[in-house]
């Protein structure tokens, strides 16, 4: 019988399985044989189960099928769309963070989807320029006042027929999104402290949410802090979308982008087709990289 691992709390596992008339979900625990291979199924993973007892909905998996994606930190399993989440205020928008997550995206091979949340918060409208900045890149960009409900019908088309993952830092409205989605409390709420307008993450745990039968959005916690080191500094270009177009116009093989005269992406934001405030992340991100891997040996 196979299912889809929605949860997993203190290694049981709550699976779906689809049946011709109705879908059940049941606990299932994993075979030891699994820690032997050094692999553990995770939120996300497609499984074979041996119903124990159908009664009691109880089961064991057998055997994990091959990942599309996997994500190691928060582990995640066969997303095939990324929401990220940006706060228009109260937090300020973490441009850095959003880029190194839309590098990732695109190193794993899905698809990127931003969300500006709190748009009725700033009242100066720059979250305008931002959607401009990434719209002209190429990405899906959707306005959003998640508490009241603006922008939900847009982003619930959009997410039809994904396994999503919503990412962003804490207190830019993740959880008021999905409860939004869903016209219900699905998950609990991270407040904004008002003394300091630091986000106060209260989810604790991968779940994936069913919308309808091939829709599904999983919230995940820790996700905002999540390292690219996957990535290498010498491939970060190829992950900025903008770029490659203008790689080839390089003098040098393995240009950096950074020191090097003759650029052809420097070239190009002279020439104003790349945006030089997200080169100038992409600078920032370089060297972090950079430094993570000369301190590894």
């Amino acid at each position: 019988m196979r299912g889809l691992i929605l949860e997993n709390i203190a290694n049981l596992y709550r699976v779906q399985v689809k049946g011709s008339n109705k879908i059940n979900v049941y606990e299932a625990i994993a075979r030891g044989k699994f820690r032997k291979d050094e692999i553990s199924p995770v939120v996300g993973d497609f499984v074979e189960l041996e119903i124990v007892d159908e009664e009691k909905r109880q089961a064991v998996i057998e055997r994990i099928e091959n990942r599309n994606v996997f994500v190691k930190r928060p582990k995640l399993a066969n997303i095939t769309q990324i929401i990220f989440v940006v706060s228009s205020k109260e937090p300020k928008p973490d441009l850095l963070m959003l880029d190194k997550q839309l590098a990732f995206a695109e190193y794993l091979g899905i698809k990127a989807v931003i969300v500006l949340n709190k748009t009725d918060l700033d009242k100066k409208g720059a979250f305008k320029e931002i959607k401009n900045v990434y719209e002209n890149i190429g990405y899906t960009v959707i306005e959003t006042e998640a508490r009241n409900q603006k922008g939900i019908n847009i982003l619930r088309k959009v997410l039809k027929n994904n396994v999503n993952a919503f990412s962003g830092n804490s207190g830019v409205g993740k959880s008021t999104l999905i409860n939004g989605i869903f016209n219900k409390t699905i998950t609990e709420e991270g407040e904004i402290s008002k003394k300091n307008k630091r986000g106060k993450n209260t989810t604790t745990a991968i779940k994936l949410y069913g919308i309808d039968e091939d829709t599904y959005i999983a919230d995940t916690p820790g996700f905002s802090t999540f390292d690219i080191s996957e990535i290498e500094s010498k491939d970060l270009d190829r992950y900025f979308k903008e770029f490659k177009e203008n790689i080839k116009n390089c003098e040098f093989v393995g240009c950096t982008h950074i020191k090097e005269e003759n650029c052809g992406i420097k070239e190009a934001i002279e020439n104003g087709n790349i945006d030089k405030t997200r080169y100038e992340r992409f600078c920032k991100i370089y060297e972090e990289l950079k430094y993570k891997e000369e301190r590894k040996w």
